[in-house]
């Protein structure tokens, strides 16, 4: 690919994959290496599958809850108001959600802080919500709702 080409067509260094080579010998060797993370154990990138059943896990747990109050009706629309409160509250003040504890991850602050607090976590979990930023994600795992609240989901 020629020189003037390859700086744009090939996409920005943050998409690259762990391993992958930009040409400018700023290549990572794993997922988390450029925000100081270790390669395996705690501390390191929670995997993808891990982080799907943990949401899964909390999708079910606020049907539960939202079930508890509308019974004997189905909860409807109130277990995404289940899942909001739990969501924001729990990873706010503990750093995890159930389903995030039962798969042993946390979320944490990348500039070191040791709680994400009460406006890191609503502003997550509003763009979880919209689903696309969860689904996006770059060469570290971090999705796009993790960039804008300046987190990550690690292994405990």
């Amino acid at each position: 690919m020629s020189r003037w080409t390859g700086s744009w067509l090939s996409g920005p260094r943050a998409a690259l994959e762990p391993g992958a080579d930009s040409g400018d010998g700023t290549g990572q060797r794993w997922k988390g290496e450029r925000l100081g993370l270790p390669e395996s154990g705690p501390g390191s990138i929670a995997p993808t599958g891990r982080r799907a059943l943990a949401i899964l896990v909390d999708f079910l747990l606020s049907a539960g809850v939202a079930g508890l109050f509308t019974y004997p009706e189905l909860p409807r629309n109130w277990s995404l108001l289940a899942w909001f409160a739990i969501t924001t509250i729990a990873v706010a003040f503990f750093g995890f959600t159930p389903g995030h504890a039962l798969f042993r991850l946390r979320v944490a602050r990348v500039d070191g802080v040791a709680l994400v607090g009460l406006p890191g976590a609503a502003l997550r979990t509003a763009l979880i919500f919209l689903v696309i930023p969860a689904v996006v994600w770059d060469a570290d795992g971090r999705c796009l709702h993790d960039k804008a609240s300046r987190t990550v989901v690690v292994r405990m």
